[in-house]
């Protein structure tokens, strides 16, 4: 159906090549003029000023999910004014002993306009979400559990 693509660029900096020294800087071109420079997690000696890989996929889940939602909305005749989303990932070890983020909490926060042409209590709300993670691409490309909590 369609292709997605970015480069990755990583160059050594010259100094030492070994574990606790190589550089974990990189850059992710997007191909549209769009560059974001990245790092590892600091935890894994990367730079804590730059977007890790762990950040970048839970804001990919929680971008895939807002985006899906308000789709779903707008084909409902739901008007949406502000989505926010405090999204937080859990590196978790596996049971080999390997770390994977394991889970994603999605924390949106969605105010609604007035001009909405059904009620929206709770129920319908949480409807709403649970349609928007059963057809999030991303959430149906991986087996890390998803809870959205709102």
């Amino acid at each position: 159906m369609s292709e997605h693509r970015a480069t990755l660029t990583w160059k050594h900096d010259g100094g030492e090549f070994t574990y606790k020294a190589f550089t974990r800087e990189h850059r992710w071109d997007f191909g549209n003029g769009q560059l974001l420079n990245a790092s590892a997690a600091p935890s894994f000696l990367g730079d804590e000023e730059l977007v890790d890989p762990e950040q970048a996929y839970v804001a990919s889940l929680s971008s895939c999910h807002a985006l899906t939602f308000l789709a779903i909305c707008s084909m409902q005749g739901i008007a949406v004014e502000s989505y926010t989303d405090e999204a937080v990932g859990f590196l978790e070890k596996a049971d080999d002993g390997k770390p994977w983020l394991a889970r994603v909490e999605l924390h949106p926060k969605v105010t609604f306009g007035n001009e909405s042409k059904i009620a929206l209590d709770n129920a319908k709300v949480s409807e709403l979400h649970d349609k928007a993670h059963l057809e999030c691409f991303l959430a149906r490309s991986v087996k890390t559990r998803i809870t959205v909590i709102h």
